[in-house]
């Protein structure tokens, strides 16, 4: 329980570093098979149920970050086209 609330410390003094509001513009080029782990990393990494069988994020981080960070996600897999295959991997993996 100790490590979790260090880490939480951690995260939260980064988040209120100096300039970490500012917006920053990347240039990324990446592989469509590069976007659709970024988007299950992020996913699982959203998941606040502990089911994820990863760390999830800090919960201190906001409500509006992680939505921020599943537009982003969302965003990626839409300019790749791997919309319509992300959804259907997910059919997969949550079918009986």
């Amino acid at each position: 329980m100790d490590s979790k609330i260090e880490i939480a410390k951690v995260y939260d003094t980064l988040l209120c570093s100096p300039g970490m509001d500012e917006i920053v513009k990347i240039d990324l080029k990446i592989s469509r098979k590069a976007v659709l782990i970024l988007c299950h990393a992020i996913e699982k990494g959203s998941d606040e149920t502990g089911n994820a069988g990863l760390p999830s994020l800090p919960e201190n981080i906001s409500k509006q970050f992680s939505e921020l960070l599943s537009g982003i996600s969302k965003d990626c897999l839409e300019k790749s086209g791997l919309e319509l295959l992300s959804q259907k991997l997910k059919a997969l993996v949550t079918a009986p």
